[in-house]
């Protein structure tokens, strides 16, 4: 008998179509999954640092605590928030709301950036930003209710929605990038307009451009009170203006009657009107010493207010 010959032939079937769509949904819904969360990610650093206010000693603080409570917050509550402090209606914007926490004679900073729009286009962006926030919520919460993902046509029809999703992702993503690189040029600005010497003057000093002293908020006379409190220990007493300026020359060097147009000590505390001045006993009057007078106005705070123009130079009032 002959030897019998044995074949064995392989074929790949092909592979089931209903299974293949339903991995190309799933594929599909993961990556607008992680457009939204890049999308949110980036607005979250965009809320939390549109802004920032309070005491100067205490702003690292604010801006820890700022960033701690944004990144809690929903897509749709930071949609809210940045269309109410970061895009506003109108090129110039509206003015900062008064701060209810200031405290009575204290330094209180406030930095705000906005990006106004003219009203139309504002109107067009808050509504892609509202239908933005309707997608993200019907992609997690309703998208397996609305698209039957049991039939080859379901499917496809997932398949269509999910690829325009990504589209109008991308797009609202492109937007905001935009924005955040407005924002950070904006920033860079500010950081450069507050070492200029216009912004020291007027802001730490007390200077206005016109070369007026506004002497309750000058830093010189802020020296002198800081010299009264560490030579002195109370209110009240009376100080050696050579002690107060040997110890403000120590401790702030840049702090000089000479910045605000006056030849001595004694001159600038004379012309602030806010100290009481006298020849000092302990030295035969040969000397002079001071003190805060009874009900000083440098107890008053005016508020002091600066912008950028287009080109990012610091525009201080006149």
């Amino acid at each position: 008998m002959g030897q019998s010959e044995r074949r064995f032939f392989m074929t790949t079937l092909p592979e089931d179509e209903l299974k293949a769509l339903q991995r190309d949904v799933e594929r599909s819904l993961g990556r607008c999954m992680l457009q939204l969360q890049r999308y949110e990610r980036l607005l979250k650093a965009l809320v939390a640092h549109l802004e920032i206010a309070g005491p100067p000693q205490d702003l690292e603080a604010v801006r820890a605590a700022r960033v701690e409570d944004v990144a809690r917050k929903t897509l749709g509550t930071l949609v809210k928030e940045f269309l109410g402090s970061g895009l506003v209606n109108g090129l110039d914007g509206p003015a900062p709301e008064a701060q209810d926490d200031r405290r009575e004679g204290a330094a209180f900073f406030r930095f705000q950036m906005q990006i106004g729009m003219r009203e139309e286009d504002f109107a067009q962006t808050a509504t892609e930003l509202k239908d933005l926030v309707q997608l993200r919520n019907t992609l997690v919460h309703h998208f397996i209710d609305l698209h039957d993902l049991w039939s080859v046509a379901g499917c496809r029809d997932a398949q269509a929605t999910l690829d325009e999703a990504s589209d109008r992702i991308s797009q609202c993503y492109g937007h905001l990038r935009d924005w955040a690189a407005e924002i950070d040029q904006t920033r860079q600005a500010a950081a450069k307009a507050l070492q200029s010497d216009a912004y020291q003057n007027y802001f730490i000093h007390g200077i206005s451009p016109d070369g007026t002293v506004d002497w309750p908020v000058s830093s010189l006379v802020s020296g002198f009170r800081e010299a009264a409190r560490a030579l002195a220990g109370a209110e009240g007493k009376w100080v050696s203006v050579a002690e107060a300026a040997m110890w403000i020359a120590e401790k702030n060097p840049d702090r000089t009657p000479q910045l605000y147009g006056c030849k001595t000590w004694q001159q600038a505390l004379h012309d602030s009107r806010l100290f009481d001045l006298r020849n000092d006993r302990k030295e035969g009057g040969r000397g002079r010493c001071f003190r805060e007078k009874a009900n000083p106005k440098s107890q008053d705070m005016p508020e002091r207010t600066w912008e950028l123009d287009g080109d990012g130079a610091l525009i201080l009032p006149q």
